[in-house]
């Protein structure tokens, strides 16, 4: 059965969204704020994300923030106000809706097929360091700041995945400190540590991960979200295990039109293009 949804079918509210030349650009806009998620911000990013998996003309994503920051996490007036209420009120299970709410965006981020890209720039904070985490890979800037706050406002650093995520970036030791201190992580150190692919000037860092984004979007799309699955499903697995499925990944990916035509392409000498089929 063919669930593809038409492009035209998603008109997100409540952050930007733009699409050009197969790559989908999401902007948190409310740079007045720093760009803050709030309950409605959530559920509609998850649930684009989840769409994006039927949505075929969008073959990698750019996740950036409007203004000089990425995000500072969650609002302070909008979300940790009213948890504070709930809390006060006994009700876990309207806080444990909301941190299931928060792990989906995170879940589908992961599930979505077309490789995700974050531009970072100034702020990252909390539930926006977890967003750049979740993403596939990251850009930041000389004055980017990262850091995982949740400790210092006497959560646990276990928050949307971190404790899975974040080691797998930067180590266990690394990834521990941050969580327990949930000290700022300075640009420089970010990308020695790994968090970051590479780090790019304020003023090129839009246009250097759509580049970025566009070199993976105009590659074998099937084969680029095979890996991704691949890079996901194996945190779970042991060698053999993995060897076994990426056996039967490539089958699959053997099986394309993109691979036939980057044969072709080769025994004629000529570059490939690829039209994820």
């Amino acid at each position: 059965m063919n669930h593809r949804i038409p492009l035209a079918d998603l008109h997100p509210r409540h952050f930007g969204w733009s699409v050009a030349d197969r790559v989908a650009t999401v902007t948190l806009d409310r740079p007045e704020r720093k760009n803050p998620l709030t309950f409605d911000s959530y559920r509609e990013l998850a649930d684009t994300f989840h769409r994006l998996r039927h949505v075929e003309e969008v073959k990698a994503l750019v996740l950036t923030g409007a203004g000089e920051n990425f995000c500072s996490g969650g609002d302070v007036h909008e979300i940790i106000g009213p948890l504070v209420a709930m809390r006060e009120e006994k009700r876990m299970d309207r806080l444990l809706e909301f941190t299931r709410l928060t792990g989906e965006l995170v879940k589908t981020m992961r599930a979505c097929p077309q490789p995700i890209v974050a531009a970072v720039d100034g702020i990252c904070a909390g539930a926006g360091a977890i967003l750049a985490m979740a993403s596939d890979l990251r850009l930041g800037t000389p004055r980017s700041r990262v850091a995982f706050l949740f400790a210092r406002v006497g959560l646990s650093g276990a928050d949307m995945g971190a404790c899975a995520i974040l080691p797998r970036l930067v180590g266990q030791g690394r990834a521990s400190e941050l969580l327990y201190t949930g000290r700022f992580l300075e640009a420089a150190e970010a990308e020695r540590w790994g968090f970051y692919n590479r780090l790019v000037a304020p003023e090129s860092l839009l246009a250097e991960a759509g580049e970025l984004a566009r070199s993976i979007a105009h590659g074998p799309t099937f084969a680029h979200a095979m890996t991704k699955r691949q890079l996901h499903q194996e945190w779970d697995m042991g060698v053999d295990q993995a060897i076994e499925a990426e056996a039967q990944a490539q089958a699959i990916c053997m099986q394309t039109e993109d691979f036939a035509r980057a044969f072709r392409a080769f025994a004629a000498r000529e570059k490939p293009v690829f039209e994820g089929d």
